[in-house]
This record gives structure tokens, sequence and C-alpha cells, in this order.
């Protein structure tokens, strides 16, 4: 769950670092109101998403009249999809020096990891692009934390000068935000070093780990919720988790884990997938709406069903599905790899029933299913 900047800094005020003083306002004039009080100002559409400045979404005042004008032109604008209805008015701050320091999920070593550069305040995608030795990463053993000493250690290079120790405080702070908030990502860009010394974020992106929302309502509630599509939102409603993608080959396999291989296999054959769903457990009693929905949408050319059952049993899993097919009644060519216990059952089912062989080997059915959708999608192109 994505948060706002304004929901977000709190955060990083409770732990200790240093924010502007700022304002949220709806209106025009409550951003010239807040200018009265704060002086000369920024104007920051407050939206779930990056890139606001380059948006137009962020804006410098100098007077209330200037952060009124500012707030008009900036409420109502849309930003990667979200429509701005609040802007907060922000002290501008005199900035010396800007860092990039970030903590996040890394999936190499399964852990947190902390990210600092010395160059902050561009994209640090851009960043790790053009200079990759510039940016300091170090994983954190989440079980031992990490000391502001060690992270001194680490900065050594880095050219913080006398304000290095400072820095590696702040680092240190911010590992704790992630950490007692069940953070995803928690990141500051820029961070300010200001010309009186001080360290601020003039920033905040913060991302709560979805798995914790049940456990972190009270914090989950000043969060975004994700923007769902019209299918995304169905499956919500009953129990599943869609995903749309881009590609024509859908895919219902029971399992997250199994749903993923099925969805890079796909990609390690030429295709591309059209949608995560899995339907393990007793989902497989919604094999019909999940059906509609994958088939819902006009991309999917092939269908790949893959299931693999230890405690679950494939048979039980094969036969909901067949019964919903019976409903649904699929118009696009289907591909089943069926392994693990109740096989036996669930292969003579789908012979009997639907006429069809499953694959003996999962990556052939991955692959007769993403050529079946290749060969759909240039007889298209050729009418």
């Amino acid at each position: 769950m994505n948060f706002e900047e304004q929901a977000a800094k709190p955060l990083l005020a409770a732990a200790g670092i240093a924010v502007p003083p700022s304002a949220l306002t709806l209106m025009p004039e409550g951003a010239a109101a807040a200018a009265e009080s704060i002086g000369p100002c920024v104007i920051k559409a407050q939206v779930p998403s990056g890139k606001r400045g380059k948006a137009g979404g962020i804006a410098l005042a100098a007077s209330p009249e200037d952060a009124k004008a500012a707030a008009a032109r900036i409420l109502g604008m849309e930003i990667a999809g979200h429509p701005v209805e609040r802007v907060l008015v922000e002290a501008q701050a005199g900035i010396e020096r800007e860092f990039y320091a970030a903590v996040l999920n890394d999936p190499e070593s399964k852990g947190p990891l902390l990210l600092f550069s010395a160059e902050g305040g561009m994209d640090i995608e851009e960043l790790a692009e053009q200079r990759p030795d510039s940016i300091l990463r170090l994983p954190i053993d989440i079980r031992h934390g990490i000391e502001a000493e060690t992270i001194a250690g680490a900065l050594r290079g880095h050219d913080l000068g006398p304000h290095a120790a400072a820095v590696a405080g702040l680092l240190a702070k911010l590992y704790q935000v992630y950490r007692d908030n069940d953070a995803e990502l928690v990141e500051i860009n820029p961070l300010a070093l200001t010309v009186d010394g001080r360290l601020v974020a003039l920033d905040c992106k913060f991302v709560l780990d979805e798995s914790a929302v049940k456990r972190r309502e009270a914090l989950a509630r000043a969060g975004t919720p994700e923007r769902l599509s019209d299918l995304e939102a169905k499956a919500q409603e009953i129990g599943l988790r869609y995903i749309a993608l881009e590609g024509s080959v859908g895919i219902l396999a029971n399992g997250a884990g199994l749903t993923m291989t099925s969805m890079d296999a796909v990609r390690h054959f030429g295709g591309e997938p059209a949608n995560f769903l899995e339907i393990g457990g007793d989902a497989y009693t919604l094999g019909a709406p999940a059906l509609e929905l994958v088939l819902a949408n006009p991309n999917v050319k092939s269908l790949l069903i893959n299931f693999c059952g230890a405690f679950a049993r494939t048979d039980v899993m094969v036969e909901g599905i067949l019964d919903a097919w019976e409903q649904v009644k699929p118009q696009v060519p289907a591909f089943f790899s069926v392994h693990g216990t109740g096989e036996e059952e669930a292969v003579a089912m789908l012979r009997e029933r639907l006429g069809v062989e499953p694959f003996e080997v999962m990556d052939d059915a991955v692959q007769a299913a993403v050529e079946a959708a290749q060969g759909a999608t240039k007889r298209e192109a050729a009418r």
C-alpha cells in the first residue's frame, strides 16, 4: 500500500528525522493561508506516485498569492492516473547538498537493503544506470538490525566530511522506520543538508507491506488503497487475487509460487502472461468466476492450467475446473499440466469429460500455450 507524502512524513518525524513545517489543504485559499504563516513555500500535489515534479505537480511560491495560484493550477490535475485532490504547502529549505536514502525489501539478499547516495534529487534508476558506484548498498540482517557505527564505516568514501556521523545516525533511524512499520520501502529523495547544517527530509515515499495491512489497521487507514481495475475489484469481492497483465496467455495455477513459476516459464518461451490468478486451497470452488475473470480479458488467446498437489489433491482441483468449464464454455485453446496427489484420477477426468491429454512435462504445456497464443495473434493481424 502506497502512502502520500503527507501521510509518510509523520512516520519520519516520529523517529526523530526532521521534516519541514507544512500544512495540507484542499483549496487554493487554504494554500494562501498556509503560506501566510509558513513564508516562502513549495506547493506539492499529494498522490501516491513519484515523478510529481516532472508532471508539473510541484511549484515554488514566494508569496501567498503565488501559493494560491500554484494550488489552483495543481488541484484537479491527474498524475499517473491519480486525480490531485489536495496539496501540501511546505516551507522552502536553504539547501547546500542533496542526498538519497532508502531501505527496501531486497529479493537478492532476502532481507532489508539500505541504499544511500551523496547524489540525491534525481531518479535512483537513472543514477544506478549512470553512476552505479555512487550508491552504497548495505544488506541488513533483520534478526540483528544495524547500528549507526556500522553505517558510518560503510559511508567512508562518500565525501560527507563532518556530516558523516549525522548521516549515519539518520540512516539508522530510517531503518527503524522501515522495521517498526512493516515497510516494503521507505525512501527519502532528496534528503537535504541545509545551509545551517541540518539534515531534513524534503520528500518521503512509504510503501506498507500488503501482508501487514490487517495487523496495521490504524497505519493502513493513512495509506492510499491500490487502484483496481474492474476485473481486479470483482476478484477481490469474491476472494480471489487477480492482477491483469499485458500478455496473451491466461494462467490458472494453484498456489502463488506455482503461479509465479508459470508466468516466468511463459516469458522464458517467448510469451507474455495475461494475468496473475492462483486458485489454490478451497478456491477450486470458485472455478467458474475464476475462468470468467481470466477470459474476460480480450487479449487472452490461450489458457495454461497448471496444478501441482502435495497435500492438496489435484483431482479435486481439476473437478472444480471441469465443472466451471461446462458452465463457462471457453472458446480459447487450453493446455493442462497436472502432477502430484490425485494425478491419475485428475488425468482420467480430463480425458473423459474434456477429451484432452495433459502434458507430462510442464514446460511442454507452457510452450504449447505460448505457440497457440502467438499463432492466434498472427492470424488476427493477417485479417
